[in-house]
């Protein structure tokens, strides 16, 4: 994305995060994410130094600090906001430097802002600590600090938080680098595609496939607390709702059915569980308690009404529904009270997702080609995001700025592939996966 860039005095302490240091009140840069101008922040992101180069699971300190900056480069680079200078063909810091930077270095190759750091460890198995600094090149001044103690299989995740350190001090929002995504892994000809659950992290790496693609899995979604997935799996010809334990490996079924059931999703204390069933000609949304019980019907319209997503405090429910003659978005209360249409516009409208944030609808807009576009709770202040031939079912990030979706490719393939976009329209890039990837859902930041 372009970017606006300004200066602005901040006083007191950040509450950014919980551990970051106090700086006193002067003039510090920020980056606007709403105002496209003509150039990006340049952001120095050097290797970080080790005091003693040691081995441990992960590989040694010293190429860990290449990495580390090599994700966190890599993050920054992803949101559109930053072009990122190194961490290769950039001289790293000596150890002394870290907490003392040489200025004039970084600004003689225009850099406004710098992000450097140190790895240590006591080697073997012992955990990694990471070191996360950030500096205002031009007032050379030090804006943000924060230190990440993890094991070293983990160490991506070090540097997620550092980039989530970086984004949300220079922009003002809040991160959202350190998280996963759920989504369907696709392999085989267009009619008979094979479609696996697989997890991975935001950027597409630790990528893991989750069942083996002997039935059906479709329509995934994260549990708020990171622990389960719920999702739909055709058996034979029974179709169910899973929930899957992503730390022991192992799943249950919540509902099974002849008709078709599909999308479920999680409201936000994580108890209960939105899905649509079919039954004859109409399709209505159920919720039913996570933990096993009697569904209760929300809807009973003639038609094919589909759900849909909570709102961030549980109260309403944003669903689609044909009832008016073509599928338009609807909002009803959690217990299926005050149900009202909300879109009006031209087209169809389909997979309606609620950010988490609590201020916009993210949908799929289907006249001609699948766009996908938000809108205000109220339903105006439509604006179309994507312009590709299908891009359909988004998902928001955890901090409700930005929006993954898939794509399928015209023509005889099929191919399909994650793609990422954020409110402005202008930052999309794709997320590389294995093989083909359809029906993302992101989870929430990690704790």
């Amino acid at each position: 994305m372009m970017l606006s860039l300004r200066r602005k005095t901040l006083r007191g302490a950040s509450a950014l995060l919980a551990l970051l240091i106090a700086m006193p009140a002067t003039a510090q840069l920020s980056v606007d994410v709403t105002n496209p101008v003509e150039s990006d922040l340049r952001i120095a992101v050097p290797a970080m130094p080790t005091q003693q180069d040691v081995e441990t699971p992960a590989g040694s300190t010293q190429s860990l600090g290449q990495r580390i900056a090599e994700v966190i480069a890599n993050d920054l680079r992803g949101s559109g906001l930053f072009t990122p200078l190194g961490p290769n063909g950039v001289q790293a810091p000596s150890m002394a430097e870290v907490t003392s930077p040489v200025f004039a270095r970084w600004s003689a190759m225009n850099a406004e802002a710098l992000v450097q750091g140190f790895v240590r460890s006591a080697g073997g198995d012992s955990q990694i600590t990471v070191g996360c600094y950030l500096y205002d090149v031009s007032l050379g001044t030090e804006l943000a600090r924060q230190g990440y103690v993890v094991a070293p299989r983990d160490w991506r995740r070090a540097a997620h938080r550092c980039a989530d350190l970086v984004y949300s001090r220079l922009t003002g929002e809040s991160p959202f680098f350190d998280s996963r995504i759920a989504y369907i892994a696709e392999t085989g000809p267009k009619d008979n595609r094979v479609k696996r659950l697989a997890i991975m992290d935001s950027d597409g790496a630790n990528h893991r496939f989750i069942t083996n693609g002997q039935s059906l899995a479709l329509t995934p979604r994260w549990s708020p607390d990171y622990r389960s997935i719920a999702y739909v799996s055709y058996v034979g010809r029974n179709v169910r709702i899973y929930i899957y334990d992503v730390d022991q490996g192992r799943q249950r079924v919540l509902l099974e059915g002849s008709g078709a059931i599909f999308a479920p999703r999680w409201s936000p204390d994580g108890r209960t569980l939105l899905y649509s069933m079919a039954s004859g000609a109409n399709t209505d949304i159920y919720k039913i308690p996570v933990a096993g019980g009697r569904p209760t019907r929300l809807t009973n319209t003639p038609g094919i009404n589909v759900g849909g997503s909570f709102s961030p405090d549980g109260t309403k429910v944003v669903f689609e529904s044909d009832r008016s003659g073509g599928q338009q978005i609807y909002v009803m209360n959690a217990d299926g009270s005050g149900q009202r249409r909300i879109s009006f516009g031209g087209g169809r409208y389909a997979t309606p997702e609620w950010s988490p944030r609590g201020d916009l609808i993210a949908f799929t807009k289907i006249a001609g080609n699948f766009r996908v576009g938000v809108m205000d709770v109220n339903g105006s202040n439509e604006r179309l995001l994507t312009n590709g031939w299908q891009d359909e079912a988004p998902t928001w990030s955890p901090n409700g700025r930005v929006l993954q979706f898939f794509r399928t490719a015209a023509g005889r393939s099929g191919n399909s592939s994650i793609w990422q976009v954020d409110l402005t329209g202008v930052n999309e890039r794709k997320i590389v996966t294995p093989v083909d990837g359809s029906d993302p859902a992101w989870g929430p930041l990690l704790q």
